[in-house]
This record gives C-alpha cells, sequence and structure tokens, in this order.
C-alpha cells in the first residue's frame, strides 16, 4: 500500500481536532535580548532524568537563541495568559516589553514569565534533531514550579480554560 500525503492544512486540522495546552518557549540570545514564541509541540519524555521536547520552526525568530545557549524555560500558561499566547505568536519585536518576567537562575537566563502562568520549567539541552520543517530539542528540567491556576487550552483555532476543579466525576 501506498501512503497518501496529505496537505499542511489537513495535518494541522488533525491535531487541532483535539484541546492542547499552551506554552510561551523563551530564551537569551547572543546579546542578551529575551526571545520568545507561543507552542503547543511540548511533551513530556523522561522522569528519571526529568527531560521534556520542544519542537522549534525552523524560521522561529527564536531558534538561534536557543541553539546559541543551549537552554530554555517552557512557562506553561494559566487560562490568563491568552494575551500573553497571542503577542508571542506574533512576530513582535517587543514582546517582553508587555509582559512581567525575570531571569532563569538555572537556564542562561532565559525569561521565566512571572504572571499568567500555570507552571514553568528551566531547562538545559542535552541533545536536538531535525525532524522535517522542525527542530526538536530534548531538554533535562533543572527547575520548576507549578502554580494553583487553570489552564488556558487551544482548540480548533480557540482558547478556552479548562476548569478541572468543576469537572464532573463519572
Amino acid at each position: 500500500m501506498v501512503p497518501v500525503a496529505i496537505s499542511p492544512q489537513r495535518f494541522r486540522d488533525v491535531f487541532g481536532s483535539f484541546p492542547t495546552s499552551v506554552a510561551i518557549i523563551t530564551a537569551l540570545d547572543d546579546a542578551g535580548e529575551p526571545r520568545g514564541f507561543t507552542c503547543n509541540a511540548v511533551c513530556a519524555v523522561s522522569a528519571e532524568p526529568p527531560l521534556l521536547l520542544v519542537c522549534v520552526d525552523k524560521k522561529s525568530q527564536t531558534l538561534p537563541a536557543i541553539a546559541s545557549s543551549q537552554a530554555f524555560v517552557v512557562n506553561v500558561l494559566s487560562d490568563a495568559g491568552e494575551d500573553a499566547s497571542r503577542l508571542f505568536a506574533g512576530k513582535s519585536d517587543n514582546k517582553f516589553a508587555e509582559v512581567a518576567w525575570r531571569r532563569s537562575e538555572h537556564a542562561a537566563g532565559a525569561p521565566v514569565l512571572t504572571e499568567a502562568t500555570l507552571a514553568y520549567a528551566e531547562c538545559r539541552v542535552v541533545d536536538s534533531t531535525l525532524a522535517g520543517d522542525h527542530w526538536v530539542f530534548f531538554a533535562r528540567v533543572e527547575a520548576a514550579e507549578v502554580f494553583t491556576r487553570d489552564p488556558l487550552l487551544y482548540h480548533k483555532g480557540r482558547y478556552s480554560s479548562w476548569q478541572p476543579h468543576l469537572a464532573l466525576v463519572r
């Protein structure tokens, strides 16, 4: 059986059909300037050691910062993070003027967003590979924090909040 190629739009439709969390990946570039982008391609890899992966488009303005610093922060957004998600999905050079952040102590100074986050993970790259039109970075989680907030979800091009404390128990 010969595989049938699907269009990039169909691929997006398939993966947009289930809700995903939303994160902003941040890093510092060689000049010490903060960089970041909105991402839903983050996945846990291992608990021991604590590893995750993040996929970065080859055209991302943040890619050179991650590649050179070999560090980044995964800022998982809470339901208060929709505006930040939209901001970091764009190409503005002034994204960090509009959000509160501090420098990471464990990820080469990469920005930790201090508001509208559900959790963050400060990471050091341990490996990377090119996969299609993205780089996949595997990283060790060096430090992390989790807050008691509701998560921001993205589904079929729309944002929503999941309130697990209101979910029905079966």
